[in-house]
């Protein structure tokens, strides 16, 4: 069982802090694309030195393991919140779906204007997370990892940029804006920390080299 459920009580401000945030970004004038902020380097390299180096294992995975895009408020699903938040005077009908807005990916730094030149980025894959732990999840503890709006978990990105990451780790995909490496590795392993998942050696090297830089 993932020890993130001992680490609640430990995590709830900053829980508390990412839906706060979360709440401004819906009732601003505009949105820009964010993912909750993320652990400061000095955190994540604490984080990072306390995960458990594993070599990762597949065996079972099936993506529809993982329920995502549940219904979240009224009529939006996990990937139309995400959308509303990450996007620039975006209009949705009473279906919630997206009809207009602009939304930026921070991974490529391409501009777009119609929701379906986007996915919705598990920044920790989901066949990542399996390799590392999750397979030991109940039903609803996956679920949870999903459709988690509270860590810095899902961002809105260019669908064939998000379909070329897949299910890659940062040892072998990351961001071409440099820019984002730093937030993108905080980020990553934050996530990997919370649900108490692992790396592989190769992983390690590669997140302890970009958060040198940070």
């Amino acid at each position: 069982m993932p020890k993130f459920y001992a680490r609640r009580r430990l995590s709830i401000l900053a829980a508390l802090t990412g839906l706060i945030a979360s709440v401004g970004l819906f009732n601003g004038p505009t949105a820009s694309a964010a993912l909750p902020t993320p652990v400061s380097a000095a955190t994540a390299r604490t984080y990072l030195a306390s995960l458990t180096v594993a070599t990762e294992d597949r065996t079972g995975y099936d993506r529809d393991l993982f329920t995502h895009w549940i219904t979240i408020s009224g009529t939006c699903n996990t990937r139309e919140t995400v959308l509303k938040r990450d996007g620039t005077n975006v209009v949705t009908s009473s279906a919630c779906a997206a009809t207009s807005g602009s939304w930026y990916s921070v991974y490529d730094g391409a501009t777009w204007t119609a929701a379906s030149d986007l996915d919705i980025d598990h920044l920790v894959p989901l066949a990542e997370a399996w390799d590392s732990g999750a397979d030991a999840w109940t039903a609803a503890q996956r679920q949870a990892f999903a459709n988690d709006l509270v860590r810095p978990q899902l961002i809105a990105v260019t669908d064939n940029v998000n379909q070329q990451k897949s299910d890659q780790d940062p040892a072998e995909w990351m961001p071409s804006v440099s820019s984002y490496a730093c937030t993108y590795v905080r980020a990553w392993v934050q996530v990997k920390y919370y649900y108490d998942l692992s790396i592989d050696s190769a992983e390690k090297t590669k997140l302890s080299s970009v958060l040198s830089g940070c």
